[in-house]
């Protein structure tokens, strides 16, 4: 009996390949979260080079620039991945995000600068739903929400990363330096260019078989004896965008795209909105500490993203995305809402951490929620949408946080994170399916 490419992925063993393909899909989102959030260490003396101390509006709108790329990112290079294929999308991704950041150690001034964001963002947002989109269609169900919430924990040592180069650089060689570490993605380039396969799903899905079977064969996902008569083709499907965005808000997706919207939306807001300002927080009244300080607050409060993401994977496989999802989300909005009404530092600091580690487990739930919920055909498309409105909530966050801070303090600025990240866990129960265990046709024809 004939079978298709998906038939013998999903029979397969984890091999080294996996493996291999794992480390290959982390190091791309880590170095990639790395470049995000560079700049939220350095932002303190940024804005005092510049003479933004008095305008936060100008500041968060330098911010934001980034994320306004990061939505046109997310969304056309997930079109790309869809007509020209997962491999070809990262390359593309890996280096605009990597060169544009580098020259924002060059920017004179704030409008040049969030020109260079911008572009960079458009690269940064291409790039961030890429890995697991690619590693969803080569792992079997069995594996696959571990394999992609090991992907998302990848994040936490980009974000150290991010951390660990300003504080050894800026006190000697100032803001800009930080900037040239963007560079280091670039040995990716050659390693995706020649030795990073196509997808298999994506290969059939355009009809080039032949292709498929050879890497079949090459990874050891079936004999080298293989008779190539049982391997069941594929006619061909020519991608169409207006057609690819009208099947995710069809009647079978609908529910599962605007789950992914305000879930993306809700996580994006609540992270940066956080993340980037949490050290020029710190910086300024009532704490008052130092920038290199500041930083290693930073540094502690992001350690507790590593246990967060962790548990977080470590379960998608045994109690299921949907549950995780809703719990981590909640536990982060009460940890908002006793930071809203803290008022000594090591308080602050406390439900920091537990901010930290719940909102960093959420994401690892959604990172593999995401891609399964669509079918090959669409799969790019719907996740680099799903990730562009996040994006859109995240032009708004780095403007409207430092105004709410300006205004009411971190009591303001934590209570409208807490109802977000409440408003993220009722769309996951009333909009959420689950899809722990199931082959990705399986949960696309349901």
């Amino acid at each position: 009996m004939s079978e298709s490419v998906v038939a013998y992925l999903e029979k397969s063993s984890l091999t080294r390949f996996h493996y291999w393909l794992l480390l290959l899909g982390s190091l791309i989102y880590g170095f990639t979260g790395m470049n995000v959030l560079l700049i939220a260490a350095v932002l303190t003396p940024i804005i005092n080079e510049f003479g933004l101390r008095q305008q936060p509006l100008v500041s968060g709108l330098l911010l934001s620039a980034g994320y306004l790329g990061m939505f046109v990112g997310a969304l056309s290079c997930g079109i790309l991945t869809d007509r020209i294929g997962r491999k070809k999308t990262l390359l593309f991704t890996i280096s605009m995000m990597s060169v544009f950041t580098a020259l924002n150690s060059l920017a004179p001034d704030p409008a040049t600068m969030g020109v260079l964001r911008f572009l960079a963002g458009i690269g940064l947002g291409g790039a961030l739903p890429q890995p697991g989109v690619y590693i969803s269609e080569y792992i079997p169900a069995k594996y696959r929400g571990r394999f992609l919430g090991l992907v998302e924990t990848s994040w936490v040592y980009g974000a150290l990363l991010s951390l660990i180069f300003p504080l050894f650089l800026f006190p000697s060689l100032g803001w800009r330096s930080t900037f040239l570490v963007a560079l280091v993605p670039l040995f990716l380039i050659p390693i995706v260019a020649f030795f990073a396969p196509e997808s298999l799903r994506y290969l059939q899905l355009k009809g080039r078989s032949s292709e498929a079977i050879s890497l079949l064969k090459r990874h050891r996902l079936v004999p080298m004896d293989f008779d190539e008569s049982k391997l069941r083709d594929v006619p061909s499907e020519k991608f169409d965008f207006k057609a690819a965005l009208k099947e995710i808000w069809s009647s079978t997706f609908r529910k599962r795209t605007a789950m992914l919207w305000i879930s993306w939306a809700v996580l994006v807001y609540t992270y940066h909105g956080i993340f980037i300002w949490l050290p020029t927080f710190y910086a300024s009244p009532p704490l008052n500490l130092t920038v290199v300080r500041s930083i290693e607050w930073v540094l502690i409060v992001t350690l507790a993203q590593v246990p967060g993401y962790y548990s977080a994977a470590l379960l998608l496989d045994r109690v299921g995305r949907k549950p995780i999802a809703i719990v981590y989300l909640a536990l982060a909005g009460v940890g908002s809402v006793l930071l809203s009404l803290a008022g000594a530092p090591t308080i602050i600091l406390l439900w920091s951490i537990v901010i930290s580690f719940f909102n960093l487990g959420a994401w690892s739930a959604l990172y593999a929620y995401t891609p399964e919920l669509y079918p090959t055909r669409v799969r790019g498309t719907g996740s680099g949408a799903a990730a562009s409105i996040g994006r859109a909530a995240g032009v708004i966050a780095p403007t409207a946080t430092p105004l709410l801070y300006a205004y009411g303090g971190l009591a303001a600025a934590f209570t409208i994170f807490a109802l977000t990240h409440f408003l993220g866990a009722i769309a996951v129960v009333l909009l959420g399916t689950e899809t722990k265990g199931k082959i990705l046709e399986e949960i696309s024809m349901e």
